[in-house]
């Protein structure tokens, strides 16, 4: 009897495991996964011309071809003063006049990095404001960076031509 109330039990204990109320998730391949993993394809954000910006760039470009002939200028007064100093001691009157003209280089220089300083803050303000790179703007701070690194390269030269102190 026992076994036959047990062979009872069994198809009602087997009928509760055919109904499940819980829900489970689809295994069919969800939105995310049909889209992939390469990066997407980004556009370039759209430039817009900036008037105001442009007349400050040109004046900033006018600055630096002022402070780029302003160089050039006293570079060969003071690759002529350094070609007396050649040679020239220290504390000579050729060396201080070689010197001299090696300070007013440096004065050009320090004004073209005042310059570069005045660009980068304005890319800076412009990526603040989260506004794409200016073209105009990169361009500028390039001829500016080029003029200041020749600017050093032919003080460094000039120097290196005289007595140390």
């Amino acid at each position: 009897m026992k076994t036959l109330a047990l062979l009872a039990l069994v198809p009602v204990t087997l009928a509760g495991c055919t109904h499940d109320s819980r829900v489970y998730p689809s295994l069919a391949p969800r939105a995310v996964e049909r889209v992939g993993f390469a990066e997407p394809v980004r556009t370039a954000p759209k430039l817009v011309p900036d008037p105001a910006l442009d007349v400050q760039i040109a004046t900033l470009r006018a600055q630096l071809t002022k402070l780029a002939d302003g160089f050039a200028g006293d570079a060969r007064t003071a690759e002529a003063a350094a070609s007396r100093a050649q040679g020239a001691a220290a504390g000579s009157d050729a060396w201080l006049e070689a010197q001299t003209a090696l300070a007013q280089l440096d004065d050009w220089r320090a004004q073209t990095g005042a310059l570069l300083t005045d660009v980068e803050t304005r890319a800076g303000d412009r990526a603040a404001q989260l506004q794409p790179p200016y073209p105009a703007l990169e361009a500028l701070h390039d001829a500016i960076t080029e003029e200041a690194d020749r600017q050093g390269k032919t003080i460094d030269r000039l120097q290196d031509g005289l007595a140390k102190a």
